[in-house]
């Protein structure tokens, strides 16, 4: 029998989920914490890449990697290669909302599933295709990786220390932001889709979608007609912002406009920072951020993270301690309060955390439901319901 999609903001639309590793799963992890009902098709021959291949297993067969962009799904095994299980795969795609693939440009076609195909099959169906470097342009054949596509779009000039090796983002924000632009147009798709009757195909790359995080960066350099340069942690619009060393630690501060600077400097007891013209005002101060820098942490060294957080504070400049991913996930009363960390009891793993949604919705909020699904977990449930269909 069949499982009922959960309620939702999304409730009663489903998503046929061709995608793995990371862009894909995360933007259908989205949709399906905000109620779709997402079915995740896997070859049978060990499905997404991700369950075996990346990071490392605890209990079970399935890696973290896997554990950390799949809950609220289901899990079909079909092999779009043998003409069968193709058949079955057509045949949810009837009464589907959604179909996204994450496949190097051409190999959806090959296999029988590209848009065309879906389309005359069901022309409400949205079509979503993320790759690495969209569908069309000399790069289109390109391999996709996150790592890539940071560094041919000008992401990795900009991270790290000036002078020094290029340094990635930790966070990958190609392939996450790809999800994420991914889902935003997917929803598009579907509130005009109540007005037409009509799908659409959707497409993006994680090349363009880390380039068009690049909103700071391309006006400068449309600005002064010179490339960006890294500049660590602080901000290429403001200053002083960014991250600078204390007795004990780090923290952040945002002093980015001249009410805010005041204020610092009165914390600190500085007021000849005030005077002095090479930080008479913004432009003057990123003229000069180095030494400036320079200038704040010998003040700041006077106490610790914590004493001056709470001074700035008081005082009303943003500022925050740097702290590592124990003291968040462990420690943090924010974290919790804004209960960003949720449990699911998976059949091998057990009791399993995991990040919670942050999108806030006051009627039908986001969920975390269900563990990520086994391999095959729902092939009765999911294929059985189109074989009691059909002998309707």
């Amino acid at each position: 029998m069949s499982i009922q999609p959960p309620a939702g903001a999304l409730e009663g639309i489903r998503v046929l989920d061709l995608s793995q590793i990371m862009s894909g799963p995360f933007c259908t992890m989205m949709l399906a914490d905000l109620g779709a009902d997402v079915v995740k098709i896997e070859n049978p021959n060990g499905g997404d890449q991700t369950r075996s291949s990346w990071g490392y297993s605890v209990v079970g067969d399935d890696s973290r990697a896997f554990l950390s962009l799949n809950r609220n799904k289901r899990s079909v095994r079909l092999d779009l290669k043998q003409e069968d299980d193709l058949a079955r795969f057509f045949e949810l795609v009837r009464d589907a909302d959604v179909v996204i693939e994450n496949f190097r440009p051409g190999v959806a076609d090959r296999l029988g599933v590209g848009w065309d195909a879906i389309r005359a099959a069901n022309p409400r169906v949205v079509y979503a295709s993320i790759s690495g470097f969209g569908q069309t342009g000399p790069y289109s054949t390109y391999p996709g990786y996150d790592l890539i596509a940071q560094g041919m779009t000008g992401v990795m000039s900009i991270m790290g220390e000036e002078g020094r090796p290029p340094v990635k983002s930790a966070i990958p924000i190609a392939d996450l932001g790809s999800g994420l632009f991914c889902a935003v147009g997917i929803l598009a798709a579907l509130i005009e889709r109540t007005r037409s009757g009509e799908g659409q195909r959707i497409e993006t790359s994680l090349f363009e979608s880390a380039l068009a995080m690049s909103v700071w960066e391309s006006t400068e350099f449309w600005s002064t007609g010179v490339s960006p340069r890294a500049l660590g942690s602080a901000n290429r619009m403001s200053a002083p912002y960014q991250a600078l060393r204390t007795a004990d630690g780090y923290l952040t501060i945002g002093a980015n406009n001249e009410k805010l600077w005041r204020l610092l400097c009165e914390v600190l007891g500085a007021p000849h920072l005030l005077a002095d013209e090479r930080y008479a005002d913004n432009n003057a101060r990123m003229d000069h951020r180095v030494e400036l820098a320079e200038e704040l942490e010998a003040l700041f060294a006077g106490s610790t993270t914590d004493d001056w957080v709470q001074r700035l504070l008081a005082a009303g400049v943003p500022a925050g301690p740097i702290r590592d991913y124990r003291q968040v996930l462990e420690e943090d009363a924010h974290v919790k309060a804004r209960g960003m960390i949720a449990t699911v009891e998976h059949p091998v793993e057990g009791t399993t955390k995991v990040l919670a949604s942050p999108i806030r919705l006051s009627r039908t909020p986001a969920e975390v439901r269900t563990p990520p699904p086994l391999l095959g977990e729902h092939d009765d449930e999911v294929l059985g319901a189109l074989a009691a269909g059909a002998g309707a």
